[in-house]
């Protein structure tokens, strides 16, 4: 049972300090002390509940990942592996892996987290959205919904999947097929009471414009990856 999840903004590591100025902003969170053998990581610190958020330093151009937390996380890793994902490494009680198509994430132990972070300013951060090349499509969706055993729904359009937990859970799943052959990749995205609001908001951070869509609007931080805001309700999740 997936008891937490984990949302990892990557970034390149020498862009990290504009990364936290703009996703703590972006989401009325605080910076923890940053951890790591090169202060590589931070915790997005939301005060009265639970972290769901946190910034990773990397190589290269960066995207985004999740942590599964839960009680047992060699069970956890045993069922990622039957179901197609690979070991990549092993540290200390997390397992690093790669889903069917190529999407590094990871199984953490679970350490008591359950109060999910409200709305700011009429937004909420909410999903891990994945692309996936469209062969690799159909065996992502069902190694997603296998693994996490929550509901596997239709999106907005054909080629969206929807991978829904529990509504205590902070992130849900959007599966996106894609219709050229890049590699599999992720990004996240904000649910949005006021998409238009919310852009001029993010615009005022340092964000910039990269396009608009019929229910999302694309969207570049300061240090230079792409994240969306939906015409989701931040309370739901539904598409409004």
């Amino acid at each position: 049972m997936i008891r937490w999840v984990y949302a990892f903004v990557d970034r390149p590591r020498e862009r990290f300090e504009r990364a936290a100025g703009f996703w703590t902003a972006a989401t009325g969170t605080q910076l923890s002390q940053r951890r790591g053998t090169d202060g590589e990581f931070a915790t997005l610190l939301s005060e009265g509940t639970d972290a769901c958020v946190k910034l990773q330093g990397v190589t290269g151009s960066g995207g985004a990942h999740l942590d599964l937390a839960v009680e047992d996380v060699r069970a956890l890793a045993d069922r990622a592996v039957g179901l197609g994902a690979s070991v990549v490494a092993e540290e200390d009680d997390l397992v690093v892996l790669a889903s069917p198509a190529g999407l590094s994430f990871c199984a953490v132990p679970w350490r008591g987290e359950s109060r999910r972070p409200p709305v700011v300013a009429g937004t909420r951060l909410d999903q891990v959205a994945v692309d996936v090349p469209g062969g690799a499509f159909e065996a992502e969706t069902g190694f997603w919904g296998g693994l996490t055993g929550w509901p596997v729904l239709t999106g907005s359009r054909p080629e969206f999947r929807v991978v829904r937990p529990s509504a205590e859970l902070p992130f849900r799943i959007l599966l996106h097929r894609l219709d050229d052959p890049r590699p599999t990749g992720a990004h996240l995205d904000f649910a949005c009471a006021d998409r238009a609001a919310a852009r001029l908001a993010h615009e005022a951070l340092g964000a910039v414009l990269v396009a608009e869509h019929g229910h999302w609007t694309v969207m570049r931080d300061p240090a230079g990856g792409t994240y969306c805001l939906t015409a989701r309700d931040p309370e739901t999740g539904a598409l409004g």
